[in-house]
């Protein structure tokens, strides 16, 4: 009886323990799995990187914001700098605007008109038109090397030394124009400046009675006379520019003026004005004078001015200044 109790019982464990077994099969079926495992890591190792990154973001934005803190207060003195700039150029031109004529004298048979065209705020180029006395106006013209505000400065230097008229006890004498080139080269070497001091002008005095012209020129222009059939034709002179030989010498000739014609001055500025194949051409702006030798001098002026501030050559906008002595037709 005890034999088959103990068999009885130790099948009943063994059940027991299949059960038991069974159920931890169950258990171990229910736990995660490996690829669940490693896609739960993986899931918070992002998550961390996530809020390493979020971390560095915040960082990089603070960083951002002070380097655009920096940038607007660049922006901001550089905008205060432009505009101190830009008030300083404007007074430097009305400057340069008192240099010039406020009126333009009507002298026997001659009047007189001009045309000013700074490339920026102030001009390497400078004129004079002044009555010298009853009969004899002086034209004056310079054209320095280069442009904008060392160009000016020279310019008015140069206009500061030119002399025309020598005042004697007795009286005066008007200088001769070789003789005043000859002074004004005088002044610029003699400053002995650093940075280039060459510059081109013209001088003529005319006599307003007679229309008998004298005019020495160094290196500039020649002048044109238009005449009453509307032809043109050159007043060539020679001379080197002013500023570069002590012993230069410039010779004062001599020509007349008809009544009814017109003498005209400028600077090489003109040749910008009628550009071809988008470059300055040195002819083109004769082929638009000749054109226009029938016009009214302001109308020419006007012309010139319009084309100069319509030049699609802003590379090489240069000034430009006229001056157009006209005579009276006779009776």
């Amino acid at each position: 009886m005890s034999s088959i109790h103990s068999e009885y019982e130790i099948e009943e464990a063994l059940k027991a323990l299949d059960e038991q077994r069974a159920a931890v099969e169950e258990r171990k079926a229910a736990l995660p799995t490996p690829s669940l495992i490693d896609r739960a890591i993986g899931g918070i190792e992002r998550l961390f990187d996530e809020l390493t990154d979020r971390e560095s973001l915040s960082t990089r934005v603070v960083q951002l914001e002070t380097e655009n803190a920096l940038l607007r207060q660049r922006d901001a003195l550089i905008s205060r700098q432009m505009a101190k700039h830009d008030e300083e150029q404007r007074l430097a031109a009305r400057i340069q605007q008192d240099f010039l004529p406020k009126t333009l004298p009507v002298v026997g048979m001659f009047s007189f008109s001009t045309a000013y065209r700074p490339a920026h705020y102030v001009s390497g180029d400078l004129f004079d038109v002044k009555r010298l006395d009853e009969q004899h106006v002086g034209v004056y013209l310079a054209d320095a090397v280069g442009h904008g505000t060392p160009a000016a400065l020279l310019t008015m230097f140069m206009k500061n030394s030119l002399v025309t008229k020598r005042i004697r006890k007795d009286g005066y004498d008007l200088v001769d124009p070789a003789e005043t080139l000859a002074i004004m080269n005088a002044a610029l070497l003699n400053q002995d400046l650093q940075q280039s001091s060459f510059a081109t002008a013209v001088y003529a005095k005319i006599n307003c009675v007679t229309g008998e012209v004298e005019m020495a020129k160094a290196g500039h222009p020649e002048p044109i006379v238009i005449g009453l059939d509307g032809s043109t034709r050159l007043i060539e002179s020679d001379g080197p520019l002013l500023g570069v030989f002590p012993d230069a010498e410039w010779p004062t000739m001599k020509f007349s003026v008809a009544p009814g014609e017109r003498l005209v001055f400028y600077t090489d500025g003109v040749e910008t004005a009628f550009p071809v194949n988008d470059q300055p051409c040195s002819h083109q702006w004769r082929r638009e004078l000749d054109a226009m030798t029938r016009e009214p001098s302001e109308e020419i002026l006007r012309r010139f001015r319009e084309a100069i501030e319509n030049n699609p050559l802003n590379g090489h906008k240069d000034d430009l200044t006229m001056v157009i002595a006209e005579t009276k037709r006779a009776a």
